[in-house]
């Protein structure tokens, strides 16, 4: 026993206790979560009208007398069961939006929908993959020695792509502030939009909520250059929402010309600083808007839900852009695994974290993020159902079997005790994750085997 690992020795521990298969299946219930939630308590079924018990159940039953819940972490690096669970209802809540389903119609798929990407200006020139990255013909070079250009040819995962030409020259204080108020630029935007469409129909603009709505969901996603920037897809509805018809003038091509010249002509201002002044924030000259077509000319619609889904789970790690955990003195900056134009954003967001005028925007609780401040997916409210009603759907489906009828009462008392695993519990743990895993992949392969079977 004394040349196993401590994780090895705790495993045997657990297997040996009296209550171990009834803790798998509290592990099974997680889908494998690598950091669940331990409550105490208990919850009692009642008739209402009788006050007999109809059901009871107590932790105090359970091994370790607690319940095993999901953590509900959405990234894939600190979760992989939660974070896929997190997908696929991410998946289902922009698919509902696109083609119709969990109480959104059908017809929502015929009426004005665009799938549109705005994207950050540039700080700066940085390093990029493809052809050549940026040839000069006369060469050059900065006012700090550095060359003007790049004649290589860079492969995608090069770890120079996304990079400065020049650190001194990038200009970091800008590309902080631009994240700190890209969610506000944003709502400016979503609010242009819709002047230019009650503009270009000829109402007034403060009327246009009794003639259509304009619905959406956002995902943000860091490029190379950790920089963000927004995919959206956006619909046009009738005043009520999915319910109700748009009217007759809302077409594609008008929702596009509306999108292309807010997305040009929106800016917020900074706050006014000794040290920086103030700065007029824009959206990127890049700006993509591409009609989503019921017939399937165009981008198909359960990809781009796939593609949001994908992106909201994944962690800093994978962006190459920020960590996932905040950041609570300067010192944590130097230490953590990032690039150097990464850690000279997050001093950036320290530095300027300090002046009163920038205050409001919490730099430095947002220094993992570079600043940015908004989530990873919003959406309006009219656009489709929530991550609430979802997972009240699922807690429904499985507890089917166990419907108690009507006139019942339950009464319920919960508190939290702590979370993680030991060491050998998080080793069984990660086993039932991948056993898991492996279930649905096969299950998978043979729903596709079967499909091109028939």
């Amino acid at each position: 026993m004394r040349q196993l690992t401590e994780a090895d020795r705790d495993a045997i521990r657990l297997a040996q206790d009296p209550k171990f298969p009834r803790w798998l299946e509290q592990i099974t219930a997680t889908g494998g979560c690598s950091h669940p939630i331990h409550l105490s308590g208990s919850t009692t079924t009642l008739d209402a009208s009788t006050g007999e018990i109809i059901r009871h159940y107590d932790t105090r039953d359970e091994p370790g007398e607690r319940l095993l819940v999901r953590c509900r972490n959405r990234r894939v690096t600190v979760c992989p069961a939660c974070s896929r669970l997190h997908a696929g209802d991410t998946y289902h809540l922009v698919r509902a939006g696109l083609l119709g389903g969990k109480n959104v119609p059908g017809t929502i798929r015929n009426r004005p929908r665009l799938f549109i990407t705005l994207t950050a200006p540039s700080f700066g020139p940085v390093h990029r993959a493809g052809d050549r990255c940026r040839p000069r013909r006369d060469g050059g070079t900065c006012e700090h020695g550095r060359p003007l250009g790049c004649g290589a040819i860079h492969a995608s995962d090069a770890p120079v792509v996304g990079q400065p030409l020049c650190p001194d020259c990038y200009d970091y204080t800008s590309h902080v502030l631009w994240h700190a108020h890209a969610s506000k630029l944003w709502d400016r935007f979503v609010i242009d939009v819709r002047r230019r469409l009650a503009s270009s129909v000829g109402l007034v603009q403060s009327r246009f909520a009794l003639h259509a709505r304009l619905s959406f969901a956002r995902v943000a996603e860091y490029q190379k250059r950790a920089a963000v920037h927004v995919h959206a897809v956006v619909r046009l509805d009738g005043p009520t929402g999915p319910d109700d018809e748009p009217p007759a003038w809302g077409t594609p091509d008008l929702l596009i010309d509306a999108v292309r010249a807010s997305a040009r002509r929106v800016l917020v201002h900074t706050p006014y600083s000794l040290a920086v002044g103030e700065l007029a924030l824009r959206w990127g000259a890049q700006v993509d808007a591409r009609p989503l077509h019921a017939n399937g000319d165009g981008p198909d619609d359960d990809a781009v839900a796939a593609y949001v889904a994908k992106y909201v789970t994944k962690g800093a790690s994978e962006t190459g852009a920020g960590t996932d955990h905040p950041l609570t003195t300067r010192d944590d900056i130097e230490s953590v695994p990032v690039n150097a134009h990464v850690r000279t954003l997050m001093r950036t967001c320290w530095r300027l974290g300090k002046l009163p005028e920038y205050e409001p925007l919490h730099l430095r609780t947002w220094t993992h993020t570079l600043g940015y401040r908004g989530h990873i997916l919003t959406k309006s409210r009219a656009y489709s159902t929530t991550y609430a009603a979802l997972r009240a759907d699922r807690a429904a489906h499985r507890a089917n079997g166990e419907q108690l009828g009507e006139g019942t009462v339950t009464e319920a008392t919960w508190r939290y005790i702590g979370s993680g695993y030991t060491p050998g519990a998080a080793q069984l743990a990660a086993g039932i994750a991948e056993d898991l895993a492996q279930n649905r992949e096969f299950a998978r392969e043979a729903k596709h085997e079967q499909w091109w079977g028939e």
